[in-house]
């Protein structure tokens, strides 16, 4: 390592000094211009303008060299005798010495404020990056667009020419899921790749702790392959770890020869808590919705049971008992009247509890939905709707069983709260189907001002569309009216993963 990194920092220091010397001849010409008009010893604190300014662009040890550099000049050329380096006059030696001192304690003031100043950038920087991701993970942003900042910043950060995110599998490999790059190079994102090689994502694996990789050499590895590929020389990672688990890496890679600063594990590693953060953030929110798809779907089978249980029991020993209260009827004698009469009340008692055990037989699961599928089903609630309904279906076949039960009961409610609560005149139904997406747009022309914070049946609804994975948005302002879109996907119920 020591050899990658040796020449770069020799040939900067060597142009360090190229410039001290030019500065400093640069300084005795001015000096020499000046002498005649001016006490030669004041020239002197001209040269402290090079001593500052190689100190500030290569640091205290290439100022002393330039302050030494200095006073050997001015001592020959200027102090008497001319052209030596002896020093006649023990006041003109007290005075370089002065000199030389003064010129390195500004050169390290100097230094130490170019530092201070840069490492406050730094930190300004880092913590600016922070902010923005923290941000990102406080707005339950989606997991692929956290990573994808983390990684952005990670490598802008380290002042990498890439940076990479990986995820461990259960079989062993890591799946890439986000990369930056300075350079325009396809990087293997979405694609797991196997850990047989020298990589910063099996030594983390191996350790649980950062990782550097000096050289990838010419090992046979997928991901040293890859790195040989486009250039890097150097990498530096740090574990991703979630509940108490190794999840993934986080690393930036270099083409330059010299290594990474000493901090920059440090500097990955708070990151890394941010993406442990938006990954549990994640996975519990794709418990819930896997536990409101279990609810929703628990509940929709019991419909299913009891619309079953009443059409095949109690519907029909209520036709049964129809019919031979029917047959009883036609036994009893014509003289016996009274008697007709009682049978037939009791008759069309029979009928009204039928239909109306029906109608909640409907109302439960609708038998048209599960039969005739979504477009049929919403044509009969909108002939049922107390309220005109305007229906447009622009969608062909049948849709999975969850978006059409999902889909159905947004409608029904909807009709039943505008019925209720809106004072319309019209409701409009629009029904798409695109891009992988049932988009349900419902507009009523009522009083508007419907509120789902306050309970309304609109709070159901949002927990039962959230459990497919859908959206529900409502805009119902005050005397213009209620809008609500949903949008579902066609693969609902199936809960999002974390990247």
């Amino acid at each position: 390592m020591t050899g990658r990194w040796v020449r770069p920092s020799v040939a900067r220091w060597l142009r360090g000094l190229l410039v001290s010397v030019i500065g400093v001849a640069a300084v005795s010409g001015l000096v020499a211009v000046l002498e005649p008009h001016v006490p030669v010893l004041s020239l002197l604190v001209l040269y402290i303008l090079v001593v500052l300014l190689v100190a500030v662009a290569w640091g205290t040890a290439l100022a002393v060299v330039t302050a030494v550099l200095s006073t050997a000049v001015f001592a020959y050329l200027f102090l008497t005798p001319i052209h030596s380096l002896q020093i006649a006059d023990s006041e003109n030696l007290v005075a370089l010495a002065v000199f030389m001192v003064t010129a390195v304690v500004v050169g390290e003031l100097a230094a130490r404020s170019r530092r201070e100043a840069r490492e406050s950038a730094r930190l300004s920087h880092e913590q600016s990056a922070l902010r923005r991701v923290a941000t990102l993970v406080a707005q339950a942003g989606p997991p692929s667009e956290v990573f994808e900042a983390v990684t952005r910043e990670v490598g802008q950060l380290c002042g990498a020419d890439l940076a990479r995110m990986e995820r461990y599998e259960a079989d062993g490999t890591v799946t890439g899921v986000a990369a930056w790059s300075r350079m325009p190079v396809e990087l293997a994102v979405g694609t797991r790749l196997s850990l047989d090689g020298v990589s910063i994502a099996r030594g983390i694996q191996q350790t649980g702790r950062p990782v550097r990789v000096d050289s990838f050499g010419q090992d046979a590895g997928a991901i040293a392959r890859e790195a040989r590929a486009v250039g890097i020389h150097s990498s530096v990672g740090c574990p991703v770890v979630v509940g108490g688990r190794l999840w993934g890496v986080v690393a930036a890679s270099t083409k330059r020869e010299e290594p990474f600063p000493a901090d920059t594990e440090a500097q990955i590693g708070r990151f890394t808590e941010l993406i442990a953060t938006a990954v549990a953030n994640a996975e519990a929110y794709a418990e819930l919705t896997a536990s409101r798809a279990r609810i929703v779907a628990t509940v929709d089978e019991t419909r299913r049971r009891i619309e079953r249980d009443l059409h095949d029991g109690a519907q029909q020993r209520l036709v049964s008992l129809a019919l031979r209260l029917r047959m009883v009827a036609t036994a009893v004698p014509p003289e016996l009247g009274e008697v007709h009469g009682e049978l037939a009340g009791v008759g069309a008692e029979l009928d009204e509890v039928l239909d109306e055990l029906r109608e909640l037989s409907r109302g439960i699961h609708p038998a048209i939905l599960s039969e005739g599928g979504l477009g049929p089903a919403l044509r009969t609630l909108a002939r049922r709707s107390v309220v005109p309904v305007e229906l447009q279906m622009a969608m062909e076949g049948r849709l999975p069983e969850r978006v059409e039960v999902t889909a159905y009961y947004v409608v029904a409610e909807a009709l039943t709260n505008v019925a209720k609560h809106a004072g319309a005149s019209l409701v409009r139904v629009e029904v798409a189907a695109e891009d992988g997406r049932v988009r349900l747009d419902i507009y009523d022309d009522g009083v508007g001002g419907a509120d789902p914070g306050r309970g309304s049946g609109l709070v159901g609804l949002k927990d039962r569309v959230a459990a497919t994975g859908g959206t529900l948005s409502v805009d119902s302002r005050p005397g213009q009216g209620t809008s609500l879109l949903v949008e579902l996907p066609l693969d609902a119920g199936r809960p999002p993963g974390t990247g």
